[in-house]
């Protein structure tokens, strides 16, 4: 701003701006008369302002980046999911080609297996205590019931699959997760995100395994394989890391769909300095510059914590996770 121009009584009308001769993006209205589907809407919100623009921009990158046949394409799911009804979203998202890989916890895939395999979640009812709720054998998750006998069926197809595994070689929670798919593939008639993975060969990964129901079977099932005299299941998630990292050296660009945050959006965002860190460690011998080019992110947790779960995409490029917008880089977050 000119020095003449910040004293109010300088600008006549003819000097105030008046935002195309400068071009700018005009906004428009919503009109609902005039979007028949929900695509239509979401392209009319990204002329809007505020989290609907966010909105429909993310969709627009999503639409580009799934129908981009040169991208591999990340989907990283946090949070309760599957015991708030939302698996089936996922396993459409796999069915119709939109993600190559899934990187999760293992909360959500327990949630999601005991709903695939034909169990039911509650609505929970404020009328019960949390002490009663635990006597009664349900598990709270904030308005939303998990039966403990539901996680006792989950355990039991745990065993099974455990039960068949190789012993004499490690497998990655991908691996595992592979054989569960399998299994309830052939046993159950229903639809899931692990059913879904088996059938399209979608590595689906989990890189805090042990944080989970399903990580807890398979520590009991190897105490009792212990004092059976039994060999047990070993699992390795480093074998994670270097099957996801084959994967996207052969991708032409990479795009990433996050809900959420935490372990699952920080691990498969950790492929780029992974990359860097190879190549500069080992003389240009192994590794090399990896970035996502399309990325979406849907978290409501804020930025000023600092923590991975709320940082934005521009901080990401500082990391070098990301293709920056001035590259061409895709970005849009919704928090």
């Amino acid at each position: 701003m000119k020095p003449s121009e910040s004293n109010p009584a300088s600008r006549g009308l003819n000097k105030l701006a008046d935002g195309w001769s400068h071009q700018l993006k005009p906004l428009e209205p919503i009109d609902v008369r005039k979007t028949a589907t929900c695509s239509e809407l979401l392209a009319a919100m990204s002329k809007t302002a505020f989290s609907g623009r966010s909105l429909g921009e993310a969709a627009d990158i999503l639409y580009e980046m799934a129908t981009d046949e040169k991208c591999f394409v990340v989907g990283t799911f946090s949070g309760a999911m599957t015991i708030a009804k939302q698996g089936l979203l996922i396993t459409e998202m796999i069915d119709q080609g939109m993600l190559n890989a899934v990187v999760s916890t293992g909360a959500l895939m327990c949630h999601g297996l005991i709903e695939q395999s034909g169990h039911t979640h509650f609505r929970h009812d404020p009328h019960w205590s949390d002490e009663q709720l635990y006597d009664a054998g349900y598990c709270r998750v904030y308005d939303t019931l998990e039966l403990e006998r539901n996680l006792e069926e989950a355990a039991d197809i745990m065993q099974h699959v455990l039960a068949d595994l190789p012993t004499d070689q490690a497998l990655g929670s991908h691996e595992l997760n592979w054989r569960i798919g399998e299994y309830v593939r052939r046993t159950v008639a229903g639809r899931g995100i692990l059913q879904s993975a088996h059938e399209k060969k979608v590595p689906v990964y989990v890189p805090s395994f042990s944080d989970s129901e399903l990580g807890l079977d398979t520590f009991v099932h190897n105490l009792e394989a212990a004092d059976a005299g039994r060999p047990p299941v070993r699992i390795d998630l480093l074998r994670d890391i270097g099957d996801y990292y084959d994967r996207v050296c052969r991708a032409e660009r990479l795009g990433i769909f996050t809900i959420g945050g935490g372990v699952p959006r920080n691990w498969a965002q950790q492929i780029g300095p992974l990359g860097e860190i190879l190549n500069r460690r080992t003389g240009g011998k192994h590794g090399h510059y990896i970035r996502f080019h399309y990325a979406i992110r849907i978290c409501p947790e804020p930025v000023h914590w600092g923590g991975l779960s709320g940082c934005t995409y521009s901080e990401g490029v500082s990391w070098g996770k990301f293709v920056s917008g001035k590259e061409g880089g895709r970005h849009a977050e919704e928090i």
